[in-house]
């Protein structure tokens, strides 16, 4: 019979140890069966099995030492085998408790929300009378976009569709990290990266106290946030990290490196990880087509925060590869019809950037499953599933489809929130519109995907804007060029039309305040005599009669 033993860790995943004497550190364990087994292995020349314990509230706590400290400390050899056995399962033991099918944190109801920790500390972001209104006659289903309202101030008229703004994840979030810094007051308090993407929101975080780790491309930062040239800068806040500071995981999740690293360091993550649960669903659906064979190709920007994390997740199952369009999937198509030794030489040449370690185009693009970056625009993901269906269907028969095509690839792993802004969006487009205007932040992936759909109809009459900053007077706009490598902006001609009144379509991307929504109201109504225009009193009035 093979004997059990436990290995034992505290709430920052910390290991316990029994210490043989200055900075030399043995492992301890006890011959037990305890807390979450991880499998069988040998341990000290013997076949174990093997436990894992967590004690959240450990009477010894000065027993329990972080993973670095015993990496850079003198270790028995048990000590060294242990440390080997279990860094593959740091992750799992970091979010202990949690059930296989569980999330990290579910989307509370509006009677378990706090939007109060948050609305009434910065009213000039989140607050609006008019958002407000409009969300609470048109959002009649949360998931179901409804037709547009229309905002008659008389020579202005705004169009604002049934859905637009704040998603659930982003208030998950925004609420966590307000919540954070009210139940703290005495601690460090970090986010990993943004927040989420909104400049507005991210300054108020930032002026309360909390300051980020990495840039959203995950470049190292001190405390003035300035850029560290190299990782072993002293002064790099990721170097500066303690086991009692907290660190919140953003709305896009984190990457598996990232939490080692934080793990490592005797950081707690569970309590403090504000990943959008429909971020995790897409990792779940991975696990699930990964477990079956299948290689995840994920539809996505290679550069964004959350294609990276999904991407950790993904390799953590098995093979990954990411394509950012229907072109590269197009070129995908063609590597898998090509014949060896073409196919090694054209997949070597187009992704060997973007996929996983050893990925071997001969056997891991026979079986292949599409999951996506949650914020992209649902036609373009489903368009590359068809055209996959379609390759695939030719190179091995339509009716082995299936052994080929993950079957449950259907693009349900698009965030419905991105889903109901874009529906809503469209069922605005078809209305009389002069102007467009679409508010988020410039590193805002939905916000410019609605752009998008603004622009393909619009042309340049539509604009994206960060905020009513952008509008810099009665004739002319600062538009953002959404680049993944560069912040630029282009003067516009704004208010051209001459007829009255001008329609103007407004729109917010899902990390966009409603606050910033009605200033860009106020701030193109204060281009206008007063004496031209209707009350806000008087159209909020109408409003509310509907």
């Amino acid at each position: 019979m093979i004997e059990s033993l436990t290995f034992f860790f505290d709430a920052n995943n910390r290991l316990k140890i029994s210490k043989k004497n200055f900075n030399s550190y043995d492992v301890y364990c006890e011959a037990i069966e305890k807390g979450h087994r991880i499998g069988e292995f040998t341990w000290c020349h013997q076949m174990k099995n093997i436990f894992i314990y967590v004690n959240e509230h450990p009477e010894d706590a000065e027993n329990y030492i972080s993973w670095e400290l015993l990496e850079n400390a003198q270790q028995t050899d048990a000590l060294k085998e242990a440390l080997t056995l279990m860094e593959p399962y740091l992750i799992k033991i970091a979010y202990n408790k949690l059930k296989e099918n569980a999330y990290i944190y579910r989307f509370r109801t509006i009677k378990e929300r706090n939007s109060d920790i948050y609305t009434k500390q910065a009213q000039s972001i989140y607050q609006s009378q008019l958002c407000s209104a409009i969300k609470a006659i048109r959002r009649i289903k949360e998931k179901v976009s409804n037709e547009p309202v229309l905002l008659d101030f008389g020579n202005i008229q705004y169009i604002l569709p049934s859905h637009f703004g704040f998603c659930l994840g982003v208030q998950n979030a925004i609420e966590r990290a307000y919540e954070t810094i009210a139940n703290y007051p005495n601690k460090s308090i970090y986010m990993l990266s943004e927040l989420i993407h909104n400049p507005f929101v991210n300054r108020d975080l930032n002026a309360r106290g909390l300051r980020y780790l990495q840039t959203d491309k995950g470049e190292w930062l001190d405390g003035n946030g300035s850029i560290c040239e190299k990782t072993v800068e002293s002064q790099a806040l990721w170097n500066l990290l303690k086991p009692e500071d907290i660190v919140i995981i953003p709305a896009f999740g984190a990457t598996h490196d990232d939490k080692l690293r934080l793990i490592k360091k005797g950081i707690t993550l569970k309590d403090f990880d504000a990943t959008c649960m429909l971020v995790e669903k897409v990792w779940k659906t991975i696990k699930e087509h990964a477990q079956n064979g299948f290689t995840t190709i994920i539809h996505g920007k290679y550069y964004h925060e959350e294609t990276k994390a999904t991407f950790s997740n993904a390799i953590s199952y098995g093979p990954a590869l990411i394509i950012s369009d229907l072109k590269e999937a197009e070129i995908l198509g063609q590597i898998i019809q090509a014949p060896e030794p073409e196919k090694t030489a054209l997949f070597k040449k187009h992704f060997s950037d973007r996929c996983s370690q050893d990925f071997d185009p001969m056997r891991d693009l026979e079986k292949i499953a599409v999951v996506n970056q949650t914020t992209l625009l649902r036609n373009h993901t489903i368009a590359i599933i068809r055209y996959f269906k379609a390759v695939l269907s030719k190179h091995y028969g339509a009716d082995q489809i299936q052994k080929h095509l993950w079957e449950n690839t259907k693009g349900d792993t698009l965030c419905y929130a991105t889903q109901v802004n874009q529906d809503a969006l469209i069922k605005a487009l078809d209305r009389s519109i002069d102007i467009a205007l679409v508010v988020g932040g410039k590193n805002s992936s939905n916000t410019y995907q609605l752009y998008q759909l603004c622009a393909e109809k619009f042309k340049e009459c539509a604009h994206y804007i960060q905020s009513e900053a952008n509008i810099l007077d009665r004739n002319s706009i600062n538009h953002y060029v959404y680049s993944k490598s560069a912040s630029e902006f282009e003067e516009r001609p704004f208010l051209k039309q001459t007829e009255k009144p001008i329609r103007i379509l407004i729109t917010g991307g899902a990390s966009c305040p409603d606050g910033i929504i009605q200033q860009v109201i106020y701030k193109i109504n204060g281009l206008f005599p007063q004496s031209e225009l209707r009350s806000m009193e008087t159209v909020l009035e109408e409003l509310n009669q509907q």
